[in-house]
Order: structure tokens, then C-alpha cells, then sequence
């Protein structure tokens, strides 16, 4: 099974980074982007068999958080290829392996397989998790740049703060998190337009004011990012 092989790379992948550490050698680089590079591979085989069934479309939030993570995984590794950020793996593979576990036993209370839904919503409806993914991931890119900040200034930098990626990397991680999440959003507002009949009647009013505030937001940051 898909999962359960990703499962296996993933722990062999952070095992051999923190024998590295432990041992203060460097991990041989290939080998350590091959292992998670598989290991997504198998990831994303699981989640599309997870949430595309026979019978419709799960979206179960254990589902959700399985995605979630993968996404994580696949922005980190992709920025990894040009920047040292292969430490970060060392806190997202054990969530990652808890989500996926979680995805195979833990049940939803309520049925969450939607039976009635169109190929464009469907779309629609991914674009949107991939692009909240991404700003969640963002946001927690976000807190652990101000823990990072924060260590530094004081001169108190624990084992964590050791392990991370250099500020400046961080900073930039970060707003290409932001770029990659202010794109999808611009794709989930585009592709929701076509599905906008009667915004009362179909209880859309919140969502797109969420929406239009988030983009907004996020287009600000990266504003002034570029242009300050």
C-alpha cells in the first residue's frame, strides 16, 4: 500500500538525518531527497486513493490533514533543492507519519464522502485546500521565524533554534510560501467565479469576503516585500 511504503521512507529519511546530526556528519544529500522524494510519491498515491473513491469524494478532515502535510513536505523539498532546509524535515516527518496513520485508522463521526459533485468544483474545491495549505504552512513558517528571532536576540538559542536554517533562509522560505499560497488563492477565486449563481441563496457571502480579505492581505505582504 502506497502509505504505508511513504510511511516507511519517511522514517528512514528522518532517521538517517538525526543519526547524522548525532554523529555530526553531514547526510549524504542525494540519497536524503531520494527518500523523501519517494516517500511523496507514495503520499500522494495514498491521499488520491483516499480521497477519490468509488462511490464520490472523501473530504474526512484526518483526509485533509494527510494533504495538508504533504504539501508541507513537497514546498520544503522543492525550496531544499536551492537552499540548506533539509532540517526542517526533522519536524515535519514525524507529524507527517502521525497524519498518515491517522488517515488509515481514525474515522470521521459524520459520512464525509460527497457523492454529487461536478469535475470543476471538484477542482475548485482542491485548489482551495492546496492553497489554505500552503498559508497554513506559511503561518507556521511565520511563528517559527519569530521563535527563531526571538532566540537569537536574547543570545539564548536552544538545540531547536541550532537545528534550523539560517534567518535569512527562513525569511526567504517564508514568502516564497507566501507567493506559491497568493497564486493558488488567485486560482481559487478565478475558478469559484464560474460557480457563483446566487451568492444568498448559496450561503457565500462569508467565504468570498474571507477569500477576497486573504488575498488581499497576502498581496499587500508580498507588495511591499518586493517593492520596500
Amino acid at each position: 500500500m502506497p502509505i504505508t511504503l511513504s510511511i516507511a521512507l519517511y522514517s528512514i529519511a528522518w532517521a538517517l538525518r538525526v543519526r547524522g546530526i548525532r554523529h555530526k556528519r553531514s547526510t549524504p544529500t542525494k540519497i536524503f531527497v531520494a527518500l523523501i522524494a519517494a516517500a511523496l510519491v507514495g503520499h500522494g498515491a495514498g491521499i488520491y486513493q483516499q480521497m477519490i473513491v468509488s462511490t464520490g469524494y472523501d473530504l474526512g478532515i484526518f483526509k485533509i490533514s494527510s494533504l495538508f502535510f504533504w504539501v508541507a513536505n513537497f514546498l520544503i523539498l522543492a525550496s531544499s533543492l536551492r537552499k540548506p532546509l533539509h532540517n526542517l524535515f526533522l519536524i515535519t516527518i514525524p507529524i507527517s507519519i502521525l497524519a498518515l496513520i491517522s488517515s488509515l485508522y481514525a474515522h470521521d463521526r459524520e459520512n464525509t464522502i460527497i457523492t454529487q459533485l461536478s469535475t470543476d468544483v471538484a477542482i475548485h474545491i482542491f485548489i482551495s485546500i492546496l492553497a489554505y495549505s500552503t498559508m497554513i504552512v506559511a503561518t507556521v513558517q511565520t511563528l517559527l521565524l519569530a521563535y527563531q528571532n526571538y532566540q537569537l536576540r536574547h543570545k539564548h538559542p536552544t538545540g531547536l533554534v541550532r537545528l534550523l536554517p539560517p534567518l535569512q533562509t527562513m525569511e526567504t522560505l517564508l514568502f516564497e510560501l507566501l507567493w506559491v499560497g497568493e497564486i493558488l488563492l488567485t486560482l481559487v477565486i478565478i475558478t469559484g467565479l464560474f460557480h457563483i449563481n446566487d451568492i444568498a441563496g448559496q450561503h457565500l457571502a462569508h467565504k468570498i469576503v474571507f477569500t477576497v480579505v486573504a488575498w488581499i492581505i497576502y498581496a499587500t505582504l508580498l507588495w511591499g516585500r518586493h517593492f520596500m
